[in-house]
């Protein structure tokens, strides 16, 4: 039957319910300190293992090398700086792995300075991030520069993700949101010398400064996100038009928008990039040795075996499709609930969505890292209806009911 808590009379049970009852109202006093330094202790763990256990990957060389075409202009001895540097960079056995897959693509890549450098256009379009290597590495040796861009773009995204929570008065989901990061890769994406989190990073900024109203920022932080990452240009358009369909005014987003489309366009000239289909054909369907006027025809079967391919990856290897699908059960439970999302951050929401299926569809890759800055934010835009659910719920607590047994035959 139900009836009130019966007094326990054990000095244990009542030295336990004692504990636990000044745990309780520790942590819900100090829920908010507690979630912030643990997130901010995950944030400096991050930054450390990414400046002393780099991940040495291929990409290095190519971004190395468009960080200094210009004081290069010979093929061959830019193919040499590029290969020099990660080999005084890196421990030899992180080199060998580099340079020597017994006759493949990485052996052929270290011996052939010609087909090395007609693989810079798919990277020289990554303009903002070669801007930066090529400016630290006149101060500093180019792979430390590599890591400093790594670390600080970790040390950034941390900052804004805890500066988005403590709007929303969330600190005390910060352990979450690690959770999330933990679940995303995040420590991987850090250690790689690549632009991945500097975009990830620019492109929170943005999205965070939308969400403030802050136009300007929103603008110039959503354009520079897109120097460092031009295939943000898709979510960047499906954006743009929600935001016209719902008639949100929100010209700081539009005009980032308009001014990458432009951009998209010049840069994509200028770094005589080879175009979609050769660079998804390099990508996802085979690894072609030289990109110099490689345009093959488009192949309907060829795409679709890519995009399943990627697919069975993604959802068997890779974490993206599972945490977009839990920030959309989280989307949906707190609507049923009755805490909806305002109109500015639901059409980001759809927006954060779509893009990233668009993306996938566009240029089926199946990485985490090629989706992550689509990952996070949809969660940050839930803790506020999630800290006003937990709210209601604390205001309508009841009384605990015990169930006990019966004393009566």
């Amino acid at each position: 039957m139900l009836t009130k808590s019966p007094v326990s009379t054990n000095l244990l049970d009542r030295v336990t319910e004692a504990g636990l009852a000044w745990a309780e109202g520790t942590y819900a006093r100090l829920a908010a300190p507690v979630g912030a330094a643990a997130f901010a202790l995950y944030i400096v763990l991050i930054a450390v293992t990414t400046w002393f256990i780099p991940d040495a990957n291929w990409d290095m060389l190519p971004y190395l090398a468009i960080a200094e075409e210009g004081s290069y202009p010979d093929v061959q001895a830019l193919h040499d700086y590029a290969y020099g540097t990660v080999r005084d960079g890196v421990s030899a056995g992180e080199y060998k792995t580099l340079t020597d897959d017994s006759g493949g693509f990485r052996s052929h890549m270290a011996g052939n300075a010609t087909d090395f450098h007609s693989l810079l256009g798919m990277y020289r379009i990554k303009f903002l991030y070669a801007e930066i290597l090529s400016t630290m590495s006149s101060v500093m040796s180019p792979v430390e520069a590599m890591r400093v861009i790594s670390v600080l773009s970790v040390l950034l995204f941390g900052a804004i993700a805890l500066l988005w929570l403590r709007s929303e008065g969330a600190l005390a989901l910060a352990p979450v949101a690690g959770a999330v990061l933990i679940m995303t890769e995040f420590g991987d994406a850090a250690r790689a010398n690549t632009p991945d989190l500097l975009c990830s990073a620019l492109f929170l900024g943005g999205l965070f400064a939308y969400v403030r109203g802050r136009e300007v920022a929103t603008a110039i932080l959503l354009f520079l996100a897109f120097m460092a990452r031009p295939d943000n240009i898709v979510f960047l358009a499906i954006f743009a038009v929600l935001l016209v369909a719902f008639r949100q005014k929100a010209w700081g987003a539009l005009a980032g928008f308009a001014a990458s489309l432009v951009a998209y366009f010049a840069i994509s000239h200028w770094a005589q990039h080879p175009g979609w289909w050769p660079h998804l054909w390099f990508s996802s369907i085979e690894q072609h040795y030289n990109m110099n006027g490689f345009d093959p025809p488009f192949s309907a079967v060829a795409y679709l075996r890519a995009f399943a391919a990627s697919l069975v990856r993604a959802v068997s290897l890779n974490s993206w499709v599972g945490v977009s699908v839990l920030a959309l059960a989280g989307w949906y439970a707190l609507s049923r609930a009755g805490f909806k999302l305002d109109r500015r951050a639901g059409i980001l929401f759809a927006a954060l969505v779509l893009g990233a299926l668009a993306k996938f569809t566009v240029f089926p890759i199946h990485d985490t890292r090629i989706h992550f800055p689509n990952l996070i934010p949809p969660f940050l835009l839930l803790a506020g209806p999630f800290m006003a659910l937990w709210a209601s719920i604390e205001g309508h607590r009841a009384a605990v009911l015990h169930v006990v047994p019966d004393d009566k035959p």
